[in-house]
Formats: C-alpha cells, structure tokens, sequence
C-alpha cells in the first residue's frame, strides 16, 4: 500500500522527523539518518556556519533530505520571520518550523505569535510548519493562516516524558485539516508508536536519539516504531471493552456431548 505523507509540494515515505542537536559527534547524523530512514531533519540557523566548514552542520546532512530550518532563538513573529528569511537566503529551502519561545524555563511555544508568523510567512510562500501548544482553535486559526502543518507539544522540549498531553492531542487530530507532527517530549519508541495509533501524521524526534548511546540505533528503533504505530492505525484495531470477550466460544461441543 502507497502511504505518503505530503507536507507543502513534497511527498514523504518515512513520518519520523528528526533534530540535529545534542549530537556528540556531528559525523553521527548522517550514519543516523541511514539507519531510521527519516527524510526530514531540523535545523537551528545559528548552526549553520557557511564561513567555517567544520562547523557548518549543513555539511553532516545528505542532499537528498529535506531541511527544516526551524526559528529558534526567535522571542516574536517578527523575529521568527527573519530568521526564516536568512536561512532562505543561506540556501536552506522554504520549509521553515515556526518555533517562538520568550520564556527559557519551560521553554513553552507562544501560540499567538506563532500564528502572526505564520500568516506572514505562508503569504510569503513558505512551507509552514508551526510549533504549538496544544490547543484546537489555535490549529484552526493556523488552518486559516496557511500552515501546512501543525505540531502540538507532547511534554516540555527534551523532558523525554512522553505525550503528557494527550487528551488535547486527541482533539486535534480528530478536527484538524492539516497533517498532525506530533514534537517534543517524545522519549521513547513506545511514545511515537503510541503517537502514530491514536492517529498523528508523524512525529518529531531529537534528544531521545542524540542523546543515546547509540543514536544509530536509536533513530532505527523510533523509525520502527512509527511504522508500527502507522500501521496499527490504519489496520482500525479492535475498541477496548470494560467486560472480558472470549476469543472462543464458551458453549457448544462439550455441553452437546452430555446430551448425546
């Protein structure tokens, strides 16, 4: 079966996206990226070092995946839109993830200057891909902004604990146009496996696979993983039941025998 998630013009086999940061070795991300598959990757515009070789994360990613420069750093709309503007200009594409944080504790997304972004940069003809809390009418009024996604929180970014905010989540993908990336707080394969069954479109995935051991490893079994989930999705499995339902009839032969 052909399942292609389309974000803007591009069609994508592969619904893990994955992060440049927190790698150890930067040589990593490219072994990475052949082991999971991922067709995406984000990366932050201050690391991109077109004057210094070594630095220049660029150079550690293959021609063949698509860059998602993302607006980190950016407190307000207007800042995220310059931001997307140079990494434009630096040769990264027109996919650009909205990302706008003015608090460092929480590291929460300001929804409201996510959508002024988004409306700028849409009109602009940029590929849209909105970093939020997750909150419905905020989706909508992304919908009507131009996004081309949207990506609700599952936990505080690299908290690793999983998709605390599920319940909202649920809402989203039950009402959403748009497909539903499912980012941060996303620790464990299990987490993206459970993200992709209750019916997101795909998940993003950076410190649980930079920060392991093994990041090869790591990036293959959360590609694995969202697969599974993937398909268990569009298999439509079973509702879960208050009461036990015998897998096998619990009357029939033996009672007829006595009778016989």
């Amino acid at each position: 079966m052909r399942d292609i998630l389309k974000i803007g013009d591009k069609e994508f086999s592969n619904r893990l996206l994955c992060g440049t940061g927190k790698f150890r070795d930067k040589n990593d991300i490219k072994k990475m990226l052949a082991q999971s598959g991922s067709q995406i990757i984000t990366i932050a515009l201050r690391r991109v070092n077109l004057d210094n070789p070594q630095d220049n994360i660029l150079n550690y990613i293959p021609k063949n995946i698509t860059l998602l420069p993302n607006t980190s750093g950016a407190r307000n709309a207007e800042e995220a839109v310059r931001i997307a503007n140079i990494a434009r200009e630096f040769g990264c594409g027109n996919f650009v993830k909205i990302e706008i944080i003015h608090e460092s504790k929480y590291l929460m997304p300001d929804n409201e200057e996510t959508i002024k972004a988004t409306k700028i940069l849409a009109k602009d003809g940029f590929v849209v891909l909105p970093y939020i809390n997750p909150d419905l009418v905020t989706c909508k009024k992304l919908e009507d902004a131009g996004a081309s996604t949207v990506m609700p929180l599952g936990a505080p970014i690299g908290s690793n604990r999983g998709l605390e905010t599920q319940s909202l989540i649920e809402l989203i993908i039950e009402n959403s146009n748009l497909p539903v990336i499912v980012d941060a707080g996303i620790g464990m394969p299990s987490h993206a496996a459970h993200a992709m069954e209750m019916g997101a479109d795909g998940v993003l995935v950076n410190t649980a696979i930079a920060t392991a051991e093994d990041p090869m490893m790591a990036g293959h079994a959360f590609s694995l993983a969202v697969q599974a989930g993937r398909m268990a999705h569009l298999a439509k499995l079973a509702k879960k039941s208050k009461y036990a339902q015998a897998s096998s009839p619990l009357t029939g032969f033996l009672h007829q025998e006595r009778q016989s």
